[in-house]
């Protein structure tokens, strides 16, 4: 996504219009030229790169633009930028300053000493290493002298599409509440937002039936007691989760830095499924977590009559819905809910917790990280109707069992 300093919006009263671009001739020439300026850097240091897109912008009014789209692709979705040295340049910089202390003092230049160094040091290491390797993974760990090792280009248009959506992104950094209409949408379409909001681990509240439509409300990061950057840019990353429903209106109360006065507005941004904006986001049901991903794979390979499925109906709970992890079925008709906890932010395990207790099922299963500060976090689990499993760093498919079949 886009720092704040190169996000462009205006001002309408006090609706908030972040900026897009149309897919037109010359900005689709912009981002064309800055996607060959990558394919060309491919072997080359970030310092190159950087100058070379430093002459793009020139004096140019557009340089934020251009700044913007440079940014998107220098991230990981489509760069790779790797450190390129014989040895760790920590310990070739130790090892080249050591030799530098017991050598007497060289009449030679600053380069020219590097030049020396750097051979005696090749020759202390049996010339597995050159000098001009030496020299040149000196200093390999400082940001501009990493090398682009790999560049995945998109296409002009994805990277213009890209652009628009982080703009917008870029506007829920400020949100203190969004509220979210979603409905007639079909069922799975709510699952995979509402594992996306937990994946996210996002403060919400939650009423409706998936017949009617759901109504979601989330706390943005400006409500929370000490704002937290990282909290908005969960908000932003669910935007492009949202985009894959079909039917949904959005409206969102901003705290907005006034540029003139410094002060503090209040602003508002709407945003409706018409919007044109595309994610790149895949269409298919992410998992919660590592500890999910890895406990449905040992599963994969683990012999059991019980079948593990990740299509979950969802429970309705007062101001929520909840969706557990998995369903195991058995082929006698028996069947178990399983759900993961693993994650540590007290604030989520309190509703979780709560969650539980509220569902009442006596055929859900629970399966509690020890590395969970449950006491601390206020959370008391004694009187849930669940069945209880705890573990360490993974969740064995053999502990499960052994609840299924007791």
């Amino acid at each position: 996504m886009l720092p704040t300093d190169l996000l462009i919006h205006r001002q309408n009263g006090e609706a908030i219009d972040p900026k897009r671009l149309p897919l037109n001739a010359r900005n689709l020439e912009i981002a064309k030229t800055l996607i060959a300026i990558f394919q060309q850097a491919q072997g080359g240091t970030q310092g190159e790169l950087d100058r070379q897109l430093q002459e793009l912008e020139g004096d140019s009014t557009d340089y934020r633009i251009k700044r913007g789209l440079a940014h998107l692709l220098r991230a990981d979705a489509f760069s790779k930028f790797e450190i390129v040295s014989p040895l760790d340049p920590q310990e070739l910089r130790q090892r080249v300053f050591a030799l530098s202390a017991q050598a007497a003092p060289l009449p030679q230049t600053a380069t020219q000493t590097l030049v020396t160094l750097a051979e005696r040091l090749s020759g202390e290491l049996e010339r597995e290493i050159l000098p001009d390797q030496i020299r040149a993974g000196l200093y390999a760990d400082l940001n501009e002298n990493r090398i682009l090792t790999q560049f995945d280009a998109p296409t002009p248009e994805a990277l213009l599409h890209r652009y628009n959506l982080s703009q917008v992104q870029g506007i829920f950094y400020k949100a203190s509440q969004i509220r979210i209409h979603a409905h007639r949408n079909d069922p799975g379409e709510y699952k995979l937002l509402f594992r996306y909001l937990k994946l996210f681990g996002l403060m919400t509240y939650i009423e409706g039936d998936a017949d009617h439509g759901f109504t979601i409300i989330i706390d943005g990061p400006t409500s929370l007691f000490k704002p937290s950057t990282r909290y908005g840019l969960d908000i932003a990353k669910l935007i492009p989760a949202l985009l894959h429903v079909t039917k949904w209106s959005l409206a969102a109360e901003l705290h907005w830095r006034d540029q003139h006065t410094k002060e503090e507005k209040q602003k508002r941004f709407t945003l409706e499924s018409t919007c044109d904006l595309v994610s790149h986001y895949p269409p298919g049901k992410p998992y919660d977590s590592f500890l999910e991903m890895a406990f449905a794979e040992r599963w994969d390979a683990f012999d059991s009559n019980w079948r593990l499925e990740r299509e979950v109906d969802l429970i309705p709970i007062p101001g929520s819905v909840m969706i557990p992890d998995f369903r195991l079925v058995h082929p006698d008709g028996r069947s178990f809910l399983l759900e993961i906890v693993g994650y540590w932010r007290p604030e989520y395990l309190r509703k979780k917790f709560a969650q539980v207790r509220q569902s009442g099922r006596e055929d859900l299963i629970l399966a509690i990280s020890e590395r969970l500060n449950l006491e601390k976090a206020g959370v008391n689990f004694s009187d849930t109707a669940a069945r209880l499993i705890w573990f360490k760093d993974k969740l064995s498919p053999k502990t499960v069992l052994q609840v299924l079949n007791g």
